[in-house]
């Protein structure tokens, strides 16, 4: 009898474990997959249409460099892109990172008690008339309420292509008994329903006003054309707004140190400013090129806290940090500059991503300098954003050249870039590759087990050597007379006044940010009482991934500038380990690391914030580096590669 019942316990539980354990499986496959699903599919107001998400305003060179100019200006001397082309959307999406010059028409602040993407009693009451002449309501989603208020509070907008319809032209905030603020003429004026601040405790009620002029058919003026507000953001913290966008004078939220409030602006953009692009990346006519590393920034939405510093006064690391990398730019005036990770702090503190990326590169933004990036572990941890997202926005701001790169491989930010000569010939004198590193490993279910550091995929190897391949040797030392490297049939080696020209690949350098196992072997031997190829301090422990995939033996090594010449790559530069700086070269490859350059990350007492610089010289055959400290003191000068390097290495 009992077996009975037992047998029938077990019928009946069966279904319920099948069902527990679709769905349990049903949730690790979605939390697995990069995009969420549905991301890039929106349904819009008239039909089902697909929003491109990937910024068009990023064009890198072709192959064989930009297109010929007969007239006296350098071949580099042009962006990459002559303008950001405005580009048509749905009526119904918000993305404030598409150029578009779709006029507002209405604005309205909806507070919800849930969150409003999945419910619909929180939306702007409307009627299909309404909806035909002034636009469907779009949800700017981001939360006015996000750290402040009791529920959710959002902005909401219409616009429309239409010419007969007015549109917004300024934004204003006001109190109730502020009228008497109102521009002339106040008729032009209407006050959007609802308080900005619905729902934050000891608030005095504010609102935003919005001025409409007339429809376009009525004006004649471009100027007055573009004076309509085409997109609404709202900003958190004391972070400058994306590129394009103006922040009010007037704060929603002003902040509150002391509860750890961080403030609340709102920014709109009027019409599509082009973003700066960069320009062509190219030696020098005296055949430099200068890299600048930063690594380890650690922004948050806040402006910081100091870390591990004896710098006082330092009340914010953010702000601090921002002032050191300006001197440190100004003095060394790099041609590129290089981000190596963990731009955002995370751990909470980055929970907005999108007001720290828009920050976290001002200082070299301001200077007009070119830049490019890879993550890091912290650039995805406890923040809103995943990488790819976070990608996209980093596409967007100004003299960026960081891409996502192929999406079947794994990881965001595997790209190549590719340093020209000066003269007419552009011929392809350096290889800069830049990798993902992950960040921490996934788990599955194995829950119970620590927490390790990512590594670089199998597909990241294959993607890399495919790369490899596709760069065709060119005759070094490079000369730069436009000339003698072409027209001639090519030879492993031939004799070019008095110098010996070998037929290889350029020298190449990879960045990432977390190292690889073999960055902690031992060095190349040698043979002098004082090593040369390992120096500066390493005060962390290993900060490589347990696991080592092979990449540095499969790839690295694997890859040669020529049939029997030295690898290809020379330099492995990477940041992640803060009190780091040392060079340590491994069977030939020289594994640097950046060392922390921000007073915002962890650091130690007496080990000064510091970035590590490459000096390329030679058009590219020679190459040295060097850290400047917070005080302007030059440390640790070495060349790696070329004229005045070590013997390279001879493997046993």
């Amino acid at each position: 009898m009992a077996k009975i019942h037992v047998r029938r316990l077990i019928k009946n539980l069966t279904p319920v474990i099948c069902f527990g354990l679709f769905f349990v499986l049903l949730t690790l496959y979605i939390y697995n997959t990069p995009v969420p699903l549905g991301r890039l599919q929106r349904l819009g107001w008239q039909s089902f249409d697909i929003v491109s998400y990937e910024p068009s305003s990023v064009v890198l060179p072709p192959e064989n460099g930009p297109p010929e100019d007969n007239n006296t200006t350098e071949w580099w001397d042009v962006a990459l892109e002559e303008e950001t082309k405005p580009i048509s959307l749905p009526l119904d999406v918000w993305s404030p990172l598409l150029p578009h010059h779709t006029g507002l028409t209405e604005i309205e602040i909806k507070p919800c008690l849930f969150f409003p993407a999945l419910v619909t009693y929180c939306d702007p009451r409307t009627t299909l008339e309404d909806d035909a002449l002034k636009g469907p309501w779009v949800r700017v989603e981001r939360d006015l309420n996000a750290k402040t208020g009791r529920w959710y509070l959002s902005i909401w907008y219409r616009r429309s292509r239409r010419l007969d319809v007015p549109l917004i032209t300024a934004l204003l905030i006001l109190a109730d008994d502020e009228m008497d603020l109102l521009p002339e003429p106040k008729s032009s004026w209407h006050k959007a329903p609802g308080s900005l601040v619905d729902g934050v405790s000891s608030q005095k009620d504010l609102y935003l006003w919005y001025k409409v002029r007339l429809p376009l058919q009525d004006v004649s003026d471009d100027a007055e054309i573009q004076e309509a507000i085409t997109e609404i953001d709202v900003l958190y913290g004391e972070n400058r707004p994306l590129y394009g966008f103006e922040r009010l004078d007037r704060d929603v939220f002003p902040g509150d140190k002391a509860r750890k409030l961080d403030r609340v602006s709102i920014v709109y953009r009027r019409g599509v400013k082009p973003i700066p692009k960069p320009k062509p990346l190219h030696f020098k006519h005296d055949g430099t090129f200068k890299i600048m590393q930063i690594a380890d920034l650690h922004y948050s939405v806040s402006q910081g806290s100091c870390r591990d510093t004896d710098l006082s006064p330092c009340e914010s690391g953010d702000v601090e940090t921002d002032s050191l990398l300006a001197r440190a730019l100004d003095a060394e005036k790099p041609d590129l500059v290089v981000f190596t990770g963990d731009q955002l702090n995370g751990q909470g503190t980055s929970w907005d991503s999108r007001s720290v990326l828009a920050k976290f590169a001002g200082m070299v933004i301001d200077r007009n300098i070119s830049w490019a990036a890879v993550f890091g572990n912290h650039d995805s941890q406890q923040t809103d954003m995943n990488r790819r997202e976070e990608m996209q926005v980093l596409q967007s701001l100004p003299f960026s050249l960081a891409r996502a790169g192929p999406p079947e491989v794994d990881g965001v930010g595997n790209y190549v870039l590719k340093v020209r000569s000066p003269d007419p010939s552009k011929i392809h004198l350096l290889t800069l590759y830049f990798l993902d590193s992950g960040a921490y490993a996934k788990k599955g279910l194995s829950f119970w087990k620590p927490t390790e550091y990512d590594w670089i995929k199998p597909s990241q190897r294959e993607w890399f050597l495919a790369e490899s391949r596709a760069i065709k040797p060119i005759e070094r030392p490079f000369t730069p007379d436009g000339v003698s490297d072409v027209g001639h049939i090519w030879n492993t080696s031939r004799q070019v006044e008095n110098e010996t020209k070998t037929l290889a690949k350029p020298n190449a350098m990879v960045f990432f940010h977390i190292p690889l196992p073999e960055a902690y072997n031992d060095p190349d031997p040698d043979t002098e009482e004082v090593s040369r190829f390992s120096v500066g301090q390493q005060l962390d422990g290993k900060g490589s991934p347990l696991h080592n995939s092979g990449f540095f033996e499969d790839a690295i090594l694997n890859v040669k500038e020529s049939v029997v010449g030295p690898t290809e790559v020379k330099i492995i530069a990477n940041g992640h380990c803060h009190v780091t700086d040392r060079c340590r070269r491994v069977h030939g490859v020289w594994m640097c690391f950046g060392g922390g350059g921000s007073y915002s990350g962890y650091g130690k007492i007496g080990f000064d914030r510091r970035f590590r610089i490459y000096a390329v010289k030679t058009f590219g055959e020679t190459i040295e580096t060097y850290k400047r400290g917070e005080h302007g003191e030059i440390m640790d000068r070495q060349v790696l590669v070329g004229s005045g390097a070590p013997p390279p290495f001879k493997s046993k």
